[in-house]
């Protein structure tokens, strides 16, 4: 193995990523070979010499390779084409893939290279734009002496080196970390949507979230509160809970009454419990506590004390309205209460009972899972699949619920 102080580096591809990791290696001292189809790529970019001929020549010339492409048909091209870097390999060469790219090609490249006795390992990076400044962290996925081994020329571009596990690992959490870059994206440009209709400047917003939370532990609460098999703690989901649905509800509504569709805002509402992880309270612990359960199940469903009516009764009906329909069939992880809702809404309009249509609406309200706005597009939409008469009824309970609803509110 060549000394470890002595590594040779190769790039192929100098685009921003690439480009920027060959400057920071030249700034070390550690020049690297280049490779790109642009023959003037390396003009602009300091003390990176000319880009070679192929991929091939850069195997030659190097003992740890970047492969910073853009797509998997060019990494498999740049590793394995005909000119690619395993048609020149030596028994000391790493290729370090640098493209973010699906994990079944991930491992592909990884037995390829494994065929030919060449080391490699899939490494997500970021920030991008930082990696001329030795700015980058190397999200590193394969064996550890593979790592170990080519850790000097590593850490010449990268401020930190990660390693996160087997080959893939690397990859797959660049992607995960991607959702949450991109899912926070969205996130920001529906809370921008409700607060410009609000008539509020966004810097202010920006402003107060820079200031709450200059680094961001709140976004990141969930994420560090998990344990190593990414369980939460249970007191915290329950504390957490009330104050999640209650702020995301009041978002919901604000929407409504401004006409910005929030998608995200309704998805996170609607599973709530499911991101806290706190589906499984919906099963009981015993068969002998179902009763109490499918009590409960009903004040999670209609409101807090609507199971008082049915308590101590010893009618045969009611029992198994409690113990199968609330404690067996509402609780069921595979839709939410929402879902379940939307459902029992449908069939109730087409029976054409208001006083049922205004319990079942009314649980909506009370549980902030649908605004009086969805309830009335509700009646419009079922009015065309039962017809107008039994539709009327369906409205009638709809407005009973939401003047009830707004009554106890305003009291």
């Amino acid at each position: 193995m060549t000394n470890q102080m002595n590594l040779r580096a190769g790039v192929v591809g100098l685009g921003m990523i690439g480009g920027g990791v060959a400057v920071s290696l030249a700034r070390r001292g550690r020049v690297p070979a280049v490779y790109d189809v642009r023959p003037d790529a390396s003009a602009d970019l300091s003390a990176v010499p000319d880009p070679l001929g192929s991929p091939a020549e850069v195997a030659k010339e190097s003992d740890v390779v970047m492969v910073a492409v853009v797509n998997a048909d060019q990494a498999r091209e740049v590793i394995g084409g005909e000119n690619g870097l395993l048609s020149a390999a030596h028994p000391a060469l790493t290729i370090v893939l640098q493209a973010t790219v699906a994990l079944p090609v991930v491992h592909e490249l990884a037995a390829l290279c494994a065929a030919s006795g060449v080391g490699f390992l899939d490494c997500g990076v970021t920030p991008g734009d930082k990696a001329a400044e030795n700015g980058m962290v190397a999200i590193i996925g394969g064996d550890r002496a593979t790592v170990d081994a080519a850790r000097p020329v590593l850490d010449d571009w990268a401020k930190k080196v990660v390693h996160c596990g087997p080959v893939g690992a690397g990859m797959a959490t660049k992607i995960a970390r991607n959702v949450i870059t991109y899912g926070s994206w969205r996130t920001v440009a529906e809370a921008a949507s409700l607060a410009r209709a609000a008539s509020v400047d966004t810097a202010r917003l920006a402003e107060v979230i820079d200031t709450a939370d200059p680094e961001g532990r709140t976004l990141l609460q969930l994420l560090r509160s998990q344990d190593s098999d990414g369980a939460l703690p249970e007191a915290m989901g329950r504390k957490i809970e009330p104050l999640m649905t209650k702020d995301l509800a009041a978002a919901r509504d604000l929407a409504a009454t401004l006409g910005v569709e929030v998608p995200l805002v309704e998805v996170a509402h609607t599973r709530a419990r499911q991101t806290l992880q706190l589906d499984q309270e919906t099963a009981p612990a015993e068969p002998e506590d179902l009763h109490e359960f499918g009590l409960q199940m009903m004040d999670q469903v209609y409101g807090p004390g609507f199971s008082e009516g049915v308590q101590g009764s010893s009618d045969p009906f009611l029992d198994q309205t409690v113990d199968y329909l609330f404690a067996q069939v509402w609780a069921r992880p595979g839709l939410s209460v929402r879902d379940r809702r939307l459902l029992t809404l449908g069939v109730a309009a087409t029976v054409g009972r208001p006083e049922l249509i205004q319990i079942i609406a009314g649980g909506g309200l009370v549980n902030s899972e649908l605004t009086p706005d969805q309830l009335r597009e509700a009646a419009l939409h079922l009015a065309t699949y039962t017809g107008w008469c039994k539709a009327t009824a369906t409205h009638a309970g709809i407005t009973a619920a939401i003047d009830s609803h707004t009554a106890k509110e305003q009291k």
